[in-house]
């Protein structure tokens, strides 16, 4: 599962995972869309989390009840189940690291696939949701009324290619249905 947000993420990163179980058998990886600053999730997070979070480093094994963070300044692919970081493709403007990183799932990635999509600005992502929906998966934006910065979240809805739009709780609900349902 790919949570991708940017500006007003870090609080619906914690909501989200302060309603996630442990054990529902889903690698969460957070794909936050800084270019610039060191990211600092992988020692804020865990606080808020029952799962073990990590930063990502080069060809970690993907595994399930975990959660995952990009690190700044890298784009994020998966290639036989592991992570594969390559320098970031769009050094100036607004970074594509969620389109980029969702692109690979949907060439790489043989289990179920969901992408969310939270508060930021710009609209990395959007454009990588219709082929999460062609190969099967399903796809969340949280809800504007939510988000501190809606205008990823926004431009997601705008794609036509969303399943549901929910707060951040309730984003966590409906993976847990998910997630319960492949089993």
């Amino acid at each position: 599962m790919c949570v991708g947000g940017s500006a007003g993420g870090l609080d619906a990163y914690i909501r989200l995972l302060q309603n996630l179980p442990n054990d529902m058998g889903v690698a969460v990886v957070i794909v936050n869309h800084v270019r610039t600053l060191a990211t600092q999730l992988h020692k804020a997070l865990p606080r808020f989390s029952t799962m073990p979070v990590e930063l990502i480093t080069d060809r970690l094994l993907i595994r399930p009840d975990c959660v995952f963070i990009i690190p700044e300044q890298r784009d994020l692919h998966v290639l036989e189940g592991d992570f594969r970081l390559e320098p970031i493709s769009k050094p100036r403007g607004w970074p594509d690291v969620i389109t980029v990183f969702l692109r690979s799932l949907t060439e790489h990635w043989d289990g179920k696939l969901i992408a969310v999509i939270v508060s930021g600005y710009d609209g990395d992502g959007a454009d990588a949701l219709r082929g999460i929906k062609e190969v099967g998966g399903t796809t969340i934006a949280q809800r504007l009324d939510t988000a501190k910065q809606p205008d990823m979240p926004e431009s997601a809805i705008a794609s036509g290619f969303v399943d549901f739009v929910l707060s951040p709780e309730d984003i966590a609900k409906a993976i847990v249905r998910i997630a319960r349902a492949e089993r």
